[in-house]
This record gives C-alpha cells, structure tokens and sequence, in this order.
C-alpha cells in the first residue's frame, strides 16, 4: 500500500509524533520490565481504567467544546484534554503491548490494521493501493453507501444489523445507538465512527411510526426530560439503567423478528 505524500510542515509534524510515539514505547517497555505495579497489570485489571480514562476524556472535549461555544478562554481546558488524550493513549498503547510481550500483535500492527480499514472504507479518498486519488467526486450519501457496502464485505457472518453493537455501552448510550441502526427516529449517519458515516440497516418497528412531528427538541429541554424519567424510575423503585438496557434489547429483538418476518 502507497503512503500519501503529505504537504511538508505535515510530513514534518508526522516525523515528530512517530518520535514521539517511539519514546512512549520505549517508557512503557521498561516500565513492564522493572516497574512492579506496571508489570502485574494484565487486559482484565486494565478494564476499569480504560472506562475511567474514556469519560474523563469525555468530560474533557465537552468542557473545551463548552467554552469555545460561549467564546470563553479556554486554553486551560486544552492542556486539561491534551492529558486526557494522553491517558487514553496510555491505554491503547499498554493493551498493545500486553498482546506484543505474548507474540500475538503490537502497536505497529494496530496502526497499520486501522490505516488498511480507513483505506479501505474510504474509496472516494484512495485508490486500492493506498495512494491518494486526484478527484473527489463523492457525494455523502455515496460515501455512505460505499461505506456501508465495504462494511458488509468485512463482516459477512453478520446477519443482524445490530450486530457489532457493545452491550456494554451505558443504557442511553447503547439505547441511541441502536436506534440509529434501524433509522428510527429518522438519523441515518453516525459521524463520530472510524472511516465514515454510518447508514440505518432496518426500517422503524412497524407499530413505532418515525417521528414527524416539526417539535425541535433542544439539548437542555431533552436533558431534562431524562432527568425527569429518572427520577420517576427511582421513586417507584426500578433501575433506570436496567430498565433502558432490557428494552433496547427487546426493541432489537422485535426489529430482527420483523424482517425476518417480512422476507419471509
């Protein structure tokens, strides 16, 4: 695969981060080697720190997002999220490297995974061997078609558009989620994924009509009605978070019985 050339003060930022990058291994190696806390940590103890560092990355891009929003200083903000940034890495990096010290795979293999699947889901960006193509002719409802194709081809053992959908997310998260896979309420693109938007694979629950009411909810007013639904659940004693997670389960239960249903 053909590596784009990238502009020079680009080529040069990249050159640094590798540098960068090597130094980090470099620590994280002799840490295993002659840290004792460091060298006891395996997949499963690393788990509750991804987590922790994930939301606390999470809470970190909203607070800057926040302030650039009211136009309010924010630099403070940005060194708070380069950390955080540093602490996920920290994660990604040390799982690798716990998979490398057993002969499986290493950071190196990680990259070049992921850097094949953005070659690869993005046609209308690179030609098949990598290099950068000279025209850009892709709309963004091609780009999600494309993408969605090349997706099946990937994981063809998957017969359920929900399919790849962690369990583990938190209730809403996982609630939402799944929705957009079915297209209900109506939003067919995921921006936030790796490589390209993300298309719905099944229609609405068929007695669930899409939402077509002209009522543009805001961030608080929705906040706030959660917050309501909450406090409802927990005054007659039900767990919000189970409850959410037992209903998205049967809601894509119901989903995969429908086409089913009508394919048949």
């Amino acid at each position: 695969m053909t590596d784009p050339v990238l502009p020079h003060g680009e080529s040069a930022r990249a050159g640094a981060a590798g540098a960068a990058v090597e130094r980090l291994l470099e620590v994280i190696r002799l840490l295993r080697r002659h840290c004792p806390w460091t060298a006891a940590l395996d997949h499963a103890v690393l788990l509750e720190y991804l987590v922790e560092e994930t939301y606390e990355l999470y809470e970190a891009i909203d607070d800057v997002e926040r302030a650039e929003r009211a136009a309010e200083p924010a630099e403070h903000l940005r060194e708070e999220l380069r950390g955080e940034l540093g602490d996920v890495l920290f994660q990604v990096v040390l799982h690798a490297q716990l998979q490398a010290e057993q002969g499986n795979f290493g950071l190196a293999e990680v990259a070049r995974s992921l850097t094949a699947k953005l070659v690869r889901r993005n046609p209308h960006v690179f030609s098949s061997d990598g290099s950068l193509r000279r025209t850009f002719p892709a709309s963004v409802d091609q780009i999600a078609t494309t993408w969605q194709d090349v997706k099946k081809q990937e994981r063809p053992r998957r017969t359920s558009p929900f399919d790849g959908i962690p369990h583990h997310l938190p209730a809403v998260a996982f609630a939402a989620k799944t929705l957009r896979r079915a297209g209900d309420p109506g939003r067919t693109s995921d921006p936030g994924r790796t490589g390209s938007a993300e298309q719905s694979e099944v229609g609405a629950q068929p007695d669930e009509p899409m939402h077509t009411d002209e009522v543009v909810y805001t961030e608080e007013a929705v906040g706030r009605e959660l917050l309501g639904v909450i406090r409802e659940a927990l005054r007659s004693g039900v767990d919000p978070e189970r409850a959410l997670r037992r209903a998205v389960l049967e809601y894509q239960r119901d989903s995969v019985r429908q086409v089913a249903a009508d394919d048949g």
